[in-house]
């Protein structure tokens, strides 16, 4: 069972988790009609995950798995995420997964529902929720996965090939790590491609890892030599 951390923030400031604004904007938010997307989406497909995460997982919106099952990160590319933190040793259990978007937005093609990416207008509409849980929660650290989260959480001058690997700090002063959606690996088009994109992006998950595990030891109390977990060792 991964362990509880302790109620910090990154600066490294005495913060509890905030459980209940957490569990009020999920309720909140599945009434959302602040952009078109709601219209033809099955339901809001909000975060998921403990409210004490250490590290927070924002990719683009959920897709058409996760708009039946309701989570985020269901389908092929978060199933593929799971296999990169699990390589990366970064511990699924501190970890809480969302999107920028809430709503699936799609396109019809037969009987498929194809991914068409949200405009700014819907991003920017939807930022409300990916704010109300990032200050819930107060990770230690985020990862944008993708450009759409890189926009959202960085703004229009971040981008993902020119900053990916980088910790850059966001407007509401969070800590960001950057880097490719899993769904980008999906889409290489050969073997070879799709290896060497897995591999660049475990190693971005390493260094999420050794991140958290620096800013784990130095809220830490001094003369306390606490159990490690996956996150922090390695």
């Amino acid at each position: 069972m991964p362990r509880r951390r302790p109620a910090t923030t990154v600066e490294g400031a005495t913060r509890a988790p905030d459980r209940r604004r957490l569990a009020a904007g999920k309720a909140e938010s599945a009434e959302c009609r602040r952009c078109p997307l709601w219209r033809h989406a099955t339901q809001t497909v909000f975060g998921a995950g403990p409210a004490d995460a250490s590290i927070v997982l924002v990719g683009e919106q959920p897709g058409d798995q996760e708009d039946l099952a309701g989570e985020p990160f269901v389908g092929p590319a978060g199933q593929l995420l799971r296999k990169a933190m699990r390589e990366a040793r970064l511990d699924e259990g501190i970890a809480y997964r969302t999107n920028a978007v809430k709503h699936f937005k799609w396109e019809a093609r037969g009987k498929r529902r194809i991914h068409e990416r949200p405009t700014t207008s819907e991003v920017l509409a939807c930022q409300i929720w990916l704010e109300l849980e990032l200050a819930a929660i107060a990770p230690r650290l985020v990862v944008a996965l993708g450009a759409t989260a890189v926009r959202s959480l960085l703004g229009p001058s971040a981008r993902v090939l020119r900053d990916r690997g980088k910790i850059l700090s966001s407007p509401t002063g969070v800590d960001v790590l950057v880097t490719v959606h899993p769904s980008s690996i999906l889409r290489a088009p050969d073997e070879i491609a799709r290896r060497e994109a897995y591999d660049a992006f475990v190693a971005d998950l390493r260094a999420a890892r050794r991140r958290l595990a620096s800013r784990i030891a130095r809220v830490r109390p001094s003369g306390v030599s606490p159990k490690t977990t996956p996150a922090e060792t390695g």
